[in-house]
């Protein structure tokens, strides 16, 4: 995953640091706002079929996720107990448990 996010910062010169994968974390995050208005018709489609365009919407959410996980892994954040701590502090098991 890492890789493949490098490929067009390597094409283009860019050095992946903190910044760049906050700011790529920034862009991915509209895309799955494009694709979910276009899956429900607030967006023009651009002639793709329903099929498509929830493909579209699957891989643009999955894009926003990868990008979360390489910004934690640059900061050496440990997602499993950051989400614990978060958002499953109040449950009797968290993630891994």
């Amino acid at each position: 995953m890492y890789r493949s996010a490098g490929r067009p910062a390597a094409r283009f010169g860019i050095e992946r640091d903190a910044i760049w994968f906050l700011l790529e974390l920034q862009e991915e995050v509209g895309e799955p706002t494009q694709a979910f208005l276009m899956t429900t018709g607030q967006a023009r489609d651009k002639g793709r079929s329903p099929e498509q365009l929830d493909e579209a919407f699957r891989q643009e959410v999955s894009d926003v996720f990868c990008q979360t996980l390489l910004l934690a892994r640059i900061h050496g954040i440990d997602l499993t107990s950051a989400v614990n701590d978060k958002w499953l502090v109040w449950t009797e098991q968290g993630i891994g448990s």
